[in-house]
């Protein structure tokens, strides 16, 4: 008798997951076509070759936020999750009709947070939320961004390093997107833009600033320098290759250019988010309970008033009190 009342209970949680989990199969199944049109553009286009990692990011940093999990019930959904579900079938619907990709591919994640809502509510939201909104950088940005993006980028890059190859003593010239040095014509095509370094750059610190225990105003500043990040790297890389070009020789600077490149600017740009990470510390420390950080000298260690400081503080305060004049007899 107490088992067969036990065995309900028991299984109750379970048959509560099964919905969300054949509706996270459908949504799934739906996206399919879109998933694999991703995977293929991160295995052909190099901007996007970082798309693998996102999704496995995601994971990790469900995980790292586990304990924002502990307050999920099972009947803790929202009807408000149909509203972005419905919104997320439009967008993609608005995307297959009109041929773009990208839009197609942005509908899964308000149908992604559509589906948390519905079945997990507000708690649920409060721990998923950085996971699904780090996705969207496995999205290709649109072809008409990415044309107005990438010319901009190209001519700094080429007036940058032409000037910096000038620093350094050689005499280099632009001649549009082109740099002359003696002999040697270097081209700073739209690949060399530094437009795959910007979207790889910018998903790179929005991990770091998702992960590095700051205040929110430090978070938002590691996701903009991106921007500088991205033109230091590309800035330096044609920079590098120029004068290899005069000093080393065609075949190693050509080597560097394309071949290594990619690979070592991974880390130049996690050394510049170190650095930035550590002057950031230098310069503002936070005072232990509060919420906001107070600029101080470097090396300048500010500790909160103990409680004997206060009540010393509460004395003199108390002898330097004189009353209203209102409240003193007059004299006659």
């Amino acid at each position: 008798m107490d088992t067969t009342t036990a065995s309900p209970s028991l299984a109750l949680p379970w048959r509560r997951l099964v919905v969300p989990a054949v509706m996270a199969a459908v949504l799934l199944w739906a996206f399919a076509p879109t998933v694999a049109e991703l995977a293929h553009r991160w295995s052909s286009d190099p901007q996007y070759s970082h798309g693998y990692l996102v999704p496995a990011f995601a994971l990790v940093l469900l995980w790292l936020r586990r304990d924002r999990s502990a307050s999920l019930t099972v009947d803790g959904g929202s009807w408000w999750g149909l509203v972005l579900l419905a919104i997320g079938t439009a967008i993609r619907f608005v995307g297959d009709y009109l041929y773009l990709d990208w839009l197609d591919a942005a509908a899964l994640l308000p149908c992604s947070f559509g589906l948390v809502i519905l079945f997990g509510g507000k708690a649920a939201l409060r721990w998923v939320w950085p996971a699904i909104a780090f996705l969207v950088f496995m999205i290709p940005l649109p072809f008409s961004l990415e044309i107005a993006l990438a010319h901009p980028l190209q001519r700094i890059a080429t007036i940058a390093s032409t000037y910096a190859l000038q620093t350094i003593g050689l005499p280099a010239l632009v001649e549009g997107n082109t740099i002359l040095i003696n002999e040697t014509r270097i081209g700073v095509v739209e690949a060399c833009s530094g437009l795959s370094m910007l979207v790889i750059f910018f998903a790179l610190s929005t991990a770091f600033g998702i992960l590095a225990p700051r205040p929110l105003w430090q978070k938002l500043l590691l996701a903009v320098s991106a921007v500088p990040i991205a033109l230091i790297a590309n800035i330096t890389r044609i920079t590098v290759t120029g004068l290899m070009h005069e000093t080393v020789g065609h075949k190693a600077a050509d080597l560097v250019f394309h071949d290594l490149a990619g690979w070592l600017m991974m880390p130049f740009a996690l050394v510049l988010l170190w650095l930035e990470l550590k002057a950031l510390g230098r310069l503002f420390l936070e005072l232990p309970g509060a919420d906001v950080p107070v600029k101080t000298p470097v090396g300048l260690e500010v500790r909160p008033p103990s409680a004997e400081a206060k009540s010393i503080r509460r004395r003199r305060a108390k002898d330097r009190y004189i009353p209203p004049t209102s409240h003193i007899p007059r004299r006659k």
